[in-house]
């Protein structure tokens, strides 16, 4: 991992104590360690409040945390010990959503609550492995959301589902993969949970912030060598910040060149990988809701005054202003394009909070924030170590044949070998999204994965793997292609099929942490090669899904992030 350069003062973070922060405020529920996510917190707290940003940046007011003795004294009042034996992952979810609190526990959480009266709220976990310096479990627990309106016993009942939910994901297959390739037990593993005021104003009975986003303070796979790794990465959307850690279209802005676009700057591109809907609390229903850009246009022209900053509507192969008359070719999208040139504070204010908590944790961070950009106020809501991501040193690319080469690209490309590798695992773009049976598809990639441990295998499929919407790739789990060494995104224009060149995933992050090679292919663009005859004619084991196919042979890859060129070659 880099490491920020000794200043005099060594950082205490590693063995910071966060339980007095929260217990001294009466922010406290329970008993245990308060996880990850809440050190991660309060350490923000405490380096924002002694430091120029004080001013500037603004932390949750309240954020009660369910200490992690809470949840160990769940399972055993409960009888529910075997959940550690049990591979049944519904079998434990019934189980915990059965389960009795003790009452003081209960007490003490009305209690807590009262100081959260009429916020919408984010259930989150916050484990004792969770964000550490090593492992940073990003993505593998549920985070629920409560509107918290109607009568006290609602409100009670939806927090206390929702601490059962988060509880029980500590058990979900992806999770238990992860702490496994980790050497980890799941009895090493206790779940704290945070309970946080959900940052946002309400409009009409819309409730979300104008603008959420995550930024990290170094970029370790970077779309072109113009990006340094010191340069800070941002992805911003839209509403509730659901969009910026998914593989779902958000904005990725490089903090020092924030006008450079890895997905082209060409009309059609930026309409191609925009936001096109955003996440909402409503406050009426009490849910959680989606909205199409284009039936919400009018909405969000009246209540939100930076609307032409971050909002362009795409026809004729051309982006227009906001305000443009829509006609049925055209489309709205979260194009984000005017926003460093309207909004440069915004830009200043993130890299200032990075350098800060960098400084103040010696080595990369990782944040989560949202922002409004009419009255320029930053609300920081999660900080953690950035997970490390080492690169090999120089990769010589060999001189092969050209029939020999199956893939090649040309853009995210960072040092990398596997110098043979028996299994190479491929999804058929012509056949992917053609019944209907996506999901089908990537539980069978889960079957084959796990079929295939220590192999290293290659994974090869269309548009973006981990993708939550399934139009866009294959919606594979972390455990379902945990055991690839590398894995190939193919860009099809023609089908709309589009890699994400963005590091700041979960997706990405995982892929550092367990050193995953990670190739993107844009078929028929100059610097890339995708040998579709081979894959069509060498012969191949079927998948229980068509789509899919197992090659048996000798396969290799190779990296070279200084000319920013990646292969899978037969051997």
């Amino acid at each position: 991992m880099s490491r920020m350069p000794e200043t005099g003062k060594r950082s205490d973070f590693f063995n910071y104590d966060a339980t007095p922060f929260y217990a001294e405020r009466g922010w406290l529920i329970g008993e245990g360690g308060v996880g990850g996510k809440a050190k991660g917190l309060a350490f923000a707290h405490r380096t924002i409040s002694a430091g120029p940003l004080s001013g500037s940046v603004l932390l949750p007011p309240v954020t009660l945390v369910v200490g992690a003795g809470v949840f160990l004294g769940y399972i055993r009042d409960n009888d529910m010990e075997w959940a550690y034996r049990e591979p049944d992952w519904e079998r434990i979810a019934i189980a915990f959503s059965k389960g009795r609190f003790r009452e003081s526990f209960t007490r003490d959480l009305e209690r807590g609550l009262a100081l959260l009266n009429g916020v919408p709220l984010a259930i989150r976990s916050s484990s004792t492995l969770e964000d550490s310096v090593r492992l940073s479990f990003a993505g593998k627990y549920d985070t629920c959301f409560s509107a918290n309106i109607g009568d006290p016993e609602r409100r009670m009942r939806e927090i206390e589902d929702s601490l059962r939910t988060v509880w029980a994901s500590l058990f979900k297959p992806a999770p238990r993969a992860y702490r496994a390739k980790h050497g980890c037990r799941d009895e090493d593993e206790a779940m704290a949970v945070l309970i946080q005021p959900i940052t946002g104003k309400l409009r009409d009975d819309l409730y979300y912030p104008e603008l959420a986003g995550a930024a990290f303070s170094r970029v370790y796979r970077r779309p072109t060598p113009r990006v340094r790794k010191e340069d800070g990465v941002m992805r911003l959307c839209f509403g509730l910040g659901t969009r910026t850690v998914e593989r779902s279209n958000a904005r990725v802005f490089y903090l020092t060149n924030p006008n450079l676009r890895p997905e082209g700057n060409q009309p059609r591109e930026i309409a191609r990988s925009g936001q096109t809907e955003f996440d909402y609390i409503d406050r009426t229903f009490g849910s959680f809701m989606t909205a199409r850009l284009d039936q919400f246009l009018p909405f969000i022209l009246k209540r939100h005054a930076s609307v032409h900053s971050f909002v362009e509507v795409f026809a004729d192969n051309l982006l227009y202003w906001a305000g443009c008359p829509l006609t049925p070719a055209s489309r709205p999208v979260f194009s984000f394009s005017y926003l460093p040139d309207k909004h440069p504070h915004f830009f200043r204010l993130v890299r200032r909070v990075l350098a800060s908590l960098e400084t103040a944790m010696e080595m990369p961070v990782d944040i989560e924030f949202t922002y409004d950009t009419e009255d320029r106020t930053m609300c920081l809501i999660q900080l953690r170590p950035l997970s490390s991501f080492t690169e090999a040193s120089g990769v010589v690319l060999p001189d092969v044949p050209p029939e020999r080469v199956l893939f090649r690209g040309d853009r995210m490309v960072s040092n990398g070998l596997i110098d043979r590798t028996e299994w190479l695992v491929y999804v058929d773009p012509d056949l992917y999204g053609t019944d209907g049976r996506n999901h089908e598809i990537a539980r069978e990639i889960g079957r084959i994965n796990r079929s295939l441990e220590g192999s290293r295998y290659i994974l090869v499929g269309p548009g973006r793997w981990g993708s939550t919407n399934a139009d866009l790739g294959v919606p594979v789990q972390y455990d379902e292609l945990c055991n690839s060494g590398c894995i190939v995104e193919i860009g099809i224009r023609e089908r709309d099929f589009t890699p994400e060149l963005s590091y700041g995933t979960h997706f990405f992050l995982d892929l550092d942490v367990d050193g995953i090679l990670y190739l993107p292919v844009f078929a028929g663009e100059t610097g890339n090669e995708y040998n579709k005859s081979w894959f069509d004619g060498a012969p191949y084991e079927k998948g229980r899904h068509p789509a899919v196919r197992v090659y048996r042979g000798a396969f290799a890859v190779y990296m070279d992030g200084e000319t920013e060129i990646g292969r899978v070659i037969r051997l």
